[in-house]
């Protein structure tokens, strides 16, 4: 059972991530090669994983369903979310929290088993490491986010997935990137092992 967190600072792209990471994972769980992933938002941002796709489809409304479904972070909220990640018992789960090092956060990541940690500045990653270290979570990938970059970069498969990711935008395909295959493929052959 794998409880992966995706974490990181505020504005890396880890909801783009998410979705291209869940749309891989599909992908991977159609031929046999990976279990279903379920994908929980732990951040009351309104961005959950119903959005990217609505906003390929009709990004007007899905800006305005995000605004009504925007909440506060709160310390009630985040002990649900925590409960909830505590309670999942699926082989594969995906845990998209928020872009802050706090109380809250760290709640709903401590029951979890593994981090993917994705920064758009390499300075913000250690601290990061830390927390992660802290609730002996297993790191598996950490990402650089290079908006403004063409292509991404895979500079270590093992021990840690480690290089960059290009341009992740919401309501943009990238399922099919590089890095974003060689994690789902790497959270395929953990999740089965």
């Amino acid at each position: 059972m794998m409880k992966v967190v995706l974490c990181g600072p505020p504005h890396s792209g880890k909801s783009c991530l998410r979705e291209g990471l869940k749309q891989a994972l599909l992908i991977l769980h159609r031929v046999g090669q990976a279990p279903y992933p379920y994908v929980l938002t732990a951040c009351p941002d309104g961005e959950g994983a119903w959005y990217a796709e609505a906003a390929q489809r009709d990004p007007d409304l899905a800006y305005q369903l995000k605004q009504a479904y925007k909440s506060k972070f709160t310390p009630e909220f985040a002990q649900e979310k925590a409960k909830q990640v505590q309670q999942l018992d699926l082989p594969l789960t995906i845990i998209d929290v928020g872009g802050r090092i706090d109380d809250k956060n760290r709640w709903i990541m401590a029951p979890a088993t593994h981090a993917v940690i994705l920064s758009n500045d390499v300075a913000g990653i250690p601290e990061w490491q830390q927390v992660c270290d802290e609730l002996h979570l297993n790191v598996i990938a950490i990402l650089y986010s290079d908006y403004h970059a063409t292509a991404d970069h895979i500079a270590a498969e093992t021990p840690i997935l480690r290089g960059a990711i290009h341009h992740l935008e919401r309501g943009e395909p990238n399922h099919d990137r590089p890095m974003i295959k060689a994690l789902a493929a790497r959270l395929a052959q953990l999740s089965v092992a």
